[in-house]
């Protein structure tokens, strides 16, 4: 199960580093990519593999509600992390994310390839009910490190505009109406569809190896090893903890999981230059995540397969 779930995602990130540092891909290109994928074919993705699944299977949330108590209680940690470990103001915020939000893309290729269409479906929408949690989250720590003067209603405005213009919820709340009443795509539509989902992942992946930045690891390397053991060893252990206390198992463990398992997203990096945080932190956390989530993911596929997934 390893190798099949993780050697495509994890080539295809490695071929887009290869492809931008040999000049095959570009900025401009990039900025193209990333748009085209957040705000086009991933919602198109969502909605259909969402919007075709059997209503039944969408009734079930006890692994999204172990979810949403397992990433507050990490949430609390990473705060605790900052004083203990003495983090800066100034990089408060960009450790406090890189220490619960996750990398979609990732995560919904990892599904796919351990649980085909219906691992893709729990994912989905395991990604749009936990996304407004994790903006508040992020928003509110950054704020209150930034040193900014804003209320607790302008936090919750922020918060509120990001999930409402958020694309990757639109779609998987139409999706989930979209399969309560209705539930068949005509053959057009499916094929349609089809092809426009075929072009989301591999475009995700090559963009996310593009991201990764070598350069700026230096100094940083301490506080991101320490960023990416609350994101890679102590939320899963969490979240194991609360998936069993709600008895979630199957394909919703597996895939609540490899979310648990999942590197620190490549926004943290935005939100903390918008945000006044270290975006060379950010950027040194996204690396280190990533390459240490090959460990933590294989854990995760290895442990949970051999009990007979």
């Amino acid at each position: 199960m390893i190798l099949e779930s993780l050697f495509p995602v994890f080539a295809l990130i490695l071929m887009g580093v290869v492809l931008k540092r040999y000049h095959l891909t570009n900025a401009a290109f990039l900025r193209t990519s990333d748009r085209l994928v957040y705000f086009i074919f991933f919602p198109a993705m969502l909605f259909w593999k969402i919007g075709g699944a059997d209503p039944d299977t969408l009734t079930d949330w006890s692994y999204c509600q172990a979810a949403a108590l397992a990433l507050p209680v990490i949430y609390l940690a990473a705060i605790g992390g900052i004083k203990l470990f003495k983090v800066t103001s100034f990089q408060a915020g960009s450790f406090s994310q890189s220490c619960y939000r996750f990398n979609t893309y990732i995560g919904m290729a990892i599904a796919l390839n351990a649980a085909g269409e219906e691992g893709a479906r729990y994912f989905g929408i395991l990604a749009a009910i936990l996304i407004p949690l994790i903006n508040l989250m992020a928003v509110s720590t950054l704020i209150w490190y930034s040193g900014r003067s804003i209320t607790t209603g302008g936090r919750l405005r922020l918060t509120l505009t990001a999930v409402i213009s958020n694309p990757l919820i639109i779609a998987c709340v139409l999706g989930i109406m979209y399969a309560k009443f209705i539930n068949i795509f005509p053959v057009f539509l499916n094929n349609l569809l089809s092809l426009t989902s075929m072009a989301t992942l591999p475009l995700a992946l090559l963009s996310i190896g593009a991201a990764l930045s070598f350069d700026k690891l230096g100094g940083y390397v301490k506080a991101s090893l320490i960023a990416a053991c609350f994101k890679l060893l102590l939320l899963p252990l969490v979240g194991w903890f609360f998936l069993r206390l709600m008895a979630v198992d199957g394909v919703p463990f597996l895939v609540t999981m490899i979310f648990f398992a999942l590197p620190t997203s490549t926004s943290i990096y935005i939100l903390s230059s918008q945000l006044n945080s270290d975006t060379g932190l950010a950027s040194a956390s996204i690396v280190i995540s990533t390459l240490l989530s090959f460990i933590s993911l294989s854990v995760v596929l290895l442990t949970i397969g051999s009990n007979g997934f």
